[in-house]
This record gives C-alpha cells, structure tokens and sequence, in this order.
C-alpha cells in the first residue's frame, strides 16, 4: 500500500508493526529470525526511503531526497509556515523532563502501547535485513542501516550499540529553548517519541550535531538536506514550535 501524501494510509510493512502483538523481552541466547520478518526490501536500502512530503507522520522509513522543482517548491512553501523566535536559555533542561528514554507509553504518537519501546520501533522502521533475540520480534540485534546523514551503509551489530544512534531531528534541548520548557510534561513524551522526530543514523553523525539547529548543523549527506529541512519543519509546525530566524533561512536555503 502506498502513501497518499498528507493522507493516511501507510505501508504493508508499517501496518505489520501496528497490528503485531509484540514483547520486547526475550528469552535465550540472541539468534537471528529468518524468513519474511527479516525486513529486506527490493531495491535496496536507498530504495526503502520515503520522502517527508509524502511521510506526514513519519511511520515509513528513511529521509529520501527531494529533486524535483514542484517538491522543492512545496517544501519551501511548507518551512515559510513555521514561526521564528530568539533561541531562550537551557536553564532546566533535564532529559528526564521529556519521559524516560524510549518509552513506549507516550500518547499521540504512532507505534505507542505497542508493547516495543521507541528506539526498537524506530530499528525496525528503518533496517534491513533484521535479526532479533530470541523469542522476541521487537529487540533488533543487528540489522543493515542505510545512514540519510553520511549516504553510508552501516552492518550494524548489538554488541556496538552506540555504531547506530536514534537522532531527535529537533533536539530535545533545542525544543525546550524554543519553549517546550513551558509545555505540558505529555507534551515532551509526544515529541521525545513522536516517529515524525526520530531516525537512526550513524552515531557520530549524531554526536557531531549535538543540539544544533540547522544554521549550525546539516547532514553531510548533501542530497538529503532539503529533506531534513522539510522534517525539521514538520515537526515544528505540528508541535506548535517556532525555530530562529537563521534556522529558517537555512531550511529555505537547503531547498532553493
């Protein structure tokens, strides 16, 4: 099933996390499930990737480039939507203020109370070739990553956790500078686990972004940046959250 572009129809695969009843523990030795659930797509990982104008809610994978002149028109016209504003103080930023990591129990977003936490959902959403802990089909132990931030494949292993990381494409901290800190605490649960503000990347990538706005930080990847724009936008303007005025102008910039 494809997507209709800012409907709500969602693809075969997705449906699948949505309807699986799932345990994230499990049992035994970690050994690989074969067969369907494994994840592999045709096409190859760059193929799996979605558009974020045709992926409102983030449910589908990846951050597909945006090349044409009338997306590219649409995704200015989307980023001229969200408001701009001085970047506040972090005083009290804490993590703790957003949930714990990885909940699966923050309402609004899709894949929650599905009985996976967020970083597994978000593993599953985006890997290839999948294998799991036994006796589990929600604990990723090791999975091929196409990486939107480098272009680069990773063969990702458990054993090296941190080779993967689930970036916040607005960071937390950047949120609560732009006046999450005065949001509800259901609020920030929705936004540390909403899939539209969630992918998995390669850790450095992550760790060199920090909590950069995009004026500061932009995918090294340069295909992809007017698409990282659009989804920093999206989750602006869903989550009611403006940006600053260089962070706009970059996001416009990326997609001119």
């Amino acid at each position: 099933m494809t997507r209709l572009r800012g409907g709500t129809a969602v693809s075969a695969a997705v449906l699948g996390i949505l309807l699986a009843a799932t345990g994230c523990e499990g049992v035994g030795d970690d050994l690989p499930l074969g067969g369907a659930a494994s994840g592999s797509g045709a096409g190859g990982a760059e193929g799996r990737a979605v558009s974020p104008l045709d992926n409102p809610d983030g449910t589908q994978p990846g951050l597909a480039a945006i090349t044409s002149q009338g997306d590219r028109t649409e995704a200015r016209a989307l980023i001229e939507k969200v408001a701009t504003k001085g970047r506040g103080p972090k005083t009290g930023y804490d993590r703790g203020k957003f949930g714990y990591a990885w909940m699966d129990t923050a309402d609004g977003v899709p894949l929650a109370r599905n009985g996976c936490d967020t970083r597994n959902d978000l593993l599953r959403r985006d890997g290839q070739s999948l294998r799991f802990r036994a006796g589990s089909d929600c604990v990723v132990i090791a999975m091929t990553l196409h990486d939107p931030y480098t272009g680069t494949t990773i063969e990702w292993r458990k054993q090296k956790a941190a080779e993967v990381q689930i970036d916040h494409l607005v960071p937390l901290s950047y949120s609560w500078q732009m006046g999450s800190s005065r949001w509800p605490e259901a609020k920030r649960k929705q936004l540390a686990n909403d899939t539209l503000n969630l992918v998995p990347v390669q850790g450095r990538a992550n760790a060199a972004k920090g909590d950069s706005g995009p004026a500061s930080w932009l995918p090294p990847n340069k295909p992809i940046r007017c698409a990282y724009a659009v989804r920093f936008a999206q989750v602006a303007i869903k989550y009611e959250m403006p940006v600053t005025a260089a962070d706009k102008q970059m996001m416009l910039r990326q997609c001119g």
